[in-house]
């Protein structure tokens, strides 16, 4: 087994760190045939939001708001079971983990700006709707 790779990043110099995740392992239900009955390969990943102090004050309440659904009592907990191995596995849930907070954490997107269509465009337009009205009223003659 190799070393995991590094802190995860989440965005810019901000990672989660290894202290405050909480792992549990436990017999995956997921593909390995008769390994999988031997070896507790499936990952619980837990991370403590509401208690953290590595995210900053705006991005954790960001995080608790937008996260509320998943959270319980305040931790968020990812699953990885796809893998055989449980190196895999931790890989992945520290993966999903790091995306789901980057996801919660990032910036509201900036207010739409409302502008004006101009008039001559929007002259075009209907004329160009009238034009294909008289085009479609022609193809039906009722004269049989």
């Amino acid at each position: 087994m190799g070393v995991m790779s590094g802190p995860y990043v989440i965005r810019g110099s901000v990672s989660l760190p290894e202290a405050e995740l909480m792992w549990r392992f436990s017999r995956s239900s997921g593909p390995g045939g008769q390994h999988v009955n031997t070896s507790d390969s499936q990952v619980e990943l837990r991370f403590d939001l509401a208690a953290t102090e590595s995210l900053p004050e705006v991005w954790k309440e960001r995080a608790l708001q937008r996260l509320d659904n998943r959270l319980v009592g305040g931790v968020l907990s990812v699953r990885a079971s796809e893998h055989r191995s449980q190196w895999r596995n931790r890989e992945t849930a520290l993966v999903r983990l790091a995306s789901l907070l980057a996801e919660a954490t990032a910036p509201p997107p900036r207010p739409r700006r409302k502008t004006r269509i101009p008039r001559g465009i929007n002259e075009r337009r209907l004329r160009e709707k009238k034009q294909r009205g008289e085009t479609k009223r022609g193809r039906s003659s009722r004269d049989w």
